[in-house]
């Protein structure tokens, strides 16, 4: 059944991924966000129609029609930008899913809500896999902020009786991302900078781009009123260390090494390894293994950089 559906920040990594799976399902997508997106690009990406501007209640009374479900994809993507500008992560984060909400409840409350949400809520966190129930105690701005739209999300479902769901993604990758580790470490390699911020045992539970668009697909058909909570990962960890390798090996003569300072970044946690048992029980399932995403994302960046 093709539906309308609205996704924010469409022009972003996840966003554009996003957009283009629902549309090769069928359904019909409307974007709106930030960025000069020339209208053949954004097409290309299944795109029916693209609004550039702020996520605000006026935008969407505008724009967005009455459509079936809202993947609110907009909003801060950075820890360090959440801590160099607290002010700016929170409105782009938490205020954004204040207005979508209230355009749900106000004009569209049949819609549904995907909020993607991060595992940076989980802070420091006390065992692993993390469970959806593990304790929420984020070190970063960055996680508060999008605990705090989770909260909303939440109680919006309670109070007001629309159906919503929030997807905790872990470490979303993959080729055109142009942020984050990968590309900061293809960056270093290249110019020939082989020392790392950290340890190098950092672990993080890499999810390929696709898998993480495929998995807030099934989050629409998933939302409900009780806003059910799912951790978005392989399920799988792999260190700093051996991510970085991976790239050295596509990017590096033979027996260059890359070390690691021993320094950990501000609200970096050590360790995130997700449980993804809630997520397969929607019927989803990761396509995508870390090591040949990361030698993916490695012969990309080559191809992009010359």
């Amino acid at each position: 059944m093709n539906k309308t559906i609205v996704v924010t920040g469409a022009n972003g990594f996840l966003g554009r991924h996003v957009a283009r799976q629902l549309s090769q399902k069928g359904h019909t997508i409307l974007g709106i966000g930030h960025g000069d997106w020339p209208r053949e690009e954004w097409e290309l990406w299944g795109l029916s129609g693209w609004q550039c501007g702020d996520v605000t209640l006026q935008t969407l009374r505008q724009y967005a029609g009455t459509p079936s479900a809202i993947i609110h994809c907009a909003g801060s993507g950075s820890v360090a930008y959440s801590i160099e500008d607290p002010l700016a992560d929170f409105e782009r984060t938490v205020t954004t899913t204040a207005h979508v909400l209230e355009y749900v409840r106000t004009l569209a409350p049949s819609c549904s809500v995907v909020y993607p949400s991060s595992a940076s809520v989980y802070g420091s966190a006390e065992s692993m896999p993390i469970r959806e129930d593990s304790r929420t105690a984020p070190i970063s701005q960055y996680g508060v902020h999008k605990l705090m739209a989770e909260q909303m999300v939440a109680s919006y479902t309670r109070q007001f009786g629309i159906s919503a769901t929030i997807v905790r993604l872990f470490s979303v990758y993959g080729c055109g991302l142009r942020k984050q580790l990968l590309w900061d470490a293809c960056r270093k390699l290249a110019s020939n900078d082989l020392v790392f911020m950290g340890t190098g045992d950092e672990v993080r539970d890499w999810l390929h781009v696709e898998d993480a668009a495929e998995l807030l697909m099934t989050a629409v058909e998933n939302a409900s009123p009780e806003c059910p909570t799912v951790n978005g990962g392989s399920g799988n960890g792999a260190t700093v260390c051996e991510v970085v390798a991976r790239l050295a090996d596509g990017l590096l003569p033979v027996g260059a090494l890359p070390t690691f300072s021993g320094v950990r970044r501000t609200g970096d946690p050590s360790r995130y390894v997700a449980d993804i048992e809630g997520a397969k029980a929607w019927g989803w399932q990761p396509r995508h293994g870390w090591k040949e995403g990361i030698e993916e994302y490695a012969a990309w960046w080559k191809r992009n950089s010359l």
